[in-house]
């Protein structure tokens, strides 16, 4: 007979499932007060096997879980899920100009709390965060494993808030709140957000993304809402590298966003280069007239393509 700790657990994993399979029920259950199978998350994903085909769900219960967390390359195919968004944080306060053991910087990579690097990860209902402050370049996320989806989640932090790093990584961020302060969305991944909240605070530029000029796509933003604490205080973004491909479609723009939209980062040759275009935008932040001449309005048949089964190629995650 199961007992009534177990059956709790499985009606919160059939509300919250990724995957809408009645009865489903999680391999794993995390719990920082001993009532699971892990109290750490880190344990749990270092019990899934190796390479292992089949997905392995992992259900997280309420708590702050301060962890510097890591998805190996061999741990494929594995679901985090959050009991609730707000009260399952995964945390950790490592920032660029840290010191590690060796009394060396830690770098922008070295500082992420999660790195993810094995391939179909899965996230929902749950908050990534890098608690460090303002101090400087600081991951809550980096991302290297290729069909990546987050649904549901938040990503806090100051600079540098999320990394999707990849070269060939496919990423796909459904109704996620993300916010920070400069070049916060940043990398060489395609990704799309869908439907996701962007918060901008203090001073800065929401995208630096370094596409390689052989990507079609970089980061594609679909009818998000951008806002933040301040007027006129963000640009959509910068290259970080030349090639660097960024495209807000359908998307509320407040007056958070300057006028010009975009910045070359101090190089008059990224001009020639950065694809930087915008679409049937809206909000205050959305007027054209005073954009950066070197930015393309996109038509109607060039936005037609742009949608996540368009951008994403032959995968979409299986809730979609």
């Amino acid at each position: 007979m199961k007992s009534i700790h177990t059956i709790s657990i499985i009606l919160m994993f059939m509300v919250f499932s990724a995957w809408g399979q009645a009865g489903a029920q999680p391999d794993f259950v995390v719990a920082a007060d001993g009532s699971g199978d892990f109290t750490t998350v880190q344990g749990a994903i270092d019990a899934v096997p190796h390479l292992r085909k089949q997905r392995t769900i992992i259900f997280i219960k309420k708590g702050i879980y301060k962890e510097k967390l890591e998805v190996s390359t061999t741990k494929t195919n594995i679901t985090l899920m959050g009991e609730e968004v707000q009260g399952t944080v995964l945390t950790y306060d490592d920032f660029a100009q840290k010191k590690n053991r060796f009394g060396e910087e830690m770098g922008t990579s070295g500082s992420a709390s999660f790195y993810i690097n094995g391939d179909g990860f899965v996230a929902e209902n749950l908050t990534f965060e890098n608690s460090s402050g303002p101090v400087g370049q600081a991951v809550a996320v980096r991302v290297d494993g290729d069909m990546v989806a987050f649904r549901n989640c938040r990503f806090l932090g100051f600079q540098d808030t999320l990394y999707p790093h990849g070269e060939e990584s496919r990423q796909y961020y459904l109704n996620c709140y993300i916010e920070g302060t400069v070049d916060f969305i940043f990398g060489w991944s395609t990704a799309v957000f869908d439907g996701c909240v962007i918060f901008c605070k203090n001073t800065g530029y929401v995208t630096a993304a370094s596409t390689l000029p052989e990507t079609q796509h970089g980061f594609v933003f679909l009818d998000c809402r951008v806002h933040g604490s301040g007027k006129g205080t963000h640009y959509l973004g910068r290259p970080w590298r030349p090639y660097a491909s960024v495209a807000f479609v359908r998307c509320d723009l407040s007056d958070v966003i300057d006028v010009r939209g975009w910045d070359n980062w101090g190089k008059v040759t990224n001009k020639a280069t950065a694809r930087f275009r915008e679409g049937n935008n809206r909000g205050a932040g959305a007027g054209l007239s005073q954009r950066v001449g070197w930015m393309r309005q996109l038509t109607e048949e060039e936005m037609a393509p742009l949608t996540p089964e368009g951008i994403l190629g032959n995968w979409l995650p299986q809730w979609k």
